[in-house]
């Protein structure tokens, strides 16, 4: 049984794009891959759980997501730094065909986070989920970890309408600095 530290994909690793799929417009959140570098040295297993509703609304396919997925692994390469394992949900109530069915897996929802502690033997109260958004919030408490709002993406407009307990810092590298530094 380990830790993770559970990363939200769209404002948290990368910039906020509207239905971001294609790589061309993919880009980091400055200090994002040095943070991601930061966890894996610091023995967290990375996992990214990221809703996708672009896939479930016919926007782009999951090809596409696990294109862009792969993208990003190689691009992490260059910083010494890697993702551990990927996780998004392709639902969303107003998707297409099965696509819109009932999930457990879309955020806030914590059926990723549980998945991921039940197929990679992860101790969820040991582990941290860090996003941008009331969601990523709300996924982590149902999960039982502890939740870290970072202001890039649409954190900083969230955070004073999220309720409760959770520490804030300005974007992923902060957060990772402070992880990492309470080791």
């Amino acid at each position: 049984m380990r830790r993770a530290v559970f990363l939200d994909r769209d404002g948290t690793i990368n910039q906020e794009k509207e239905y971001l799929y294609r790589i061309e417009e993919f880009e980091f959140v400055p200090g994002a891959p040095e943070a991601i570098r930061m966890l894996n040295q610091a023995g967290f297993f990375v996992v990214v759980v990221t809703n996708q509703s672009g896939v479930g609304r016919g926007y782009y396919t999951e090809d596409d997501v696990e294109t862009l997925h792969h993208h990003i692994s190689q691009e992490l390469e260059q910083y010494g730094a890697r993702v551990d394992a990927w996780m998004y949900c392709p639902h969303h109530p107003a998707g297409k065909g099965s696509y819109s069915l009932p999930c457990t897996c879309r955020k806030p929802q914590p059926g990723m986070l549980l998945e991921a502690a039940r197929r990679f033997g992860l101790l969820l109260e040991q582990s941290v989920m860090i996003g941008d958004k009331s969601a990523d919030i709300s996924a982590a408490r149902a999960a039982g970890c502890r939740p870290i709002l970072v202001r890039s993406g649409y954190g900083a407009a969230e955070e004073s309408c999220i309720q409760g307990n959770f520490e804030v810092y300005d974007d992923l590298l902060c957060a990772a600095i402070s992880l990492c530094g309470s080791e």
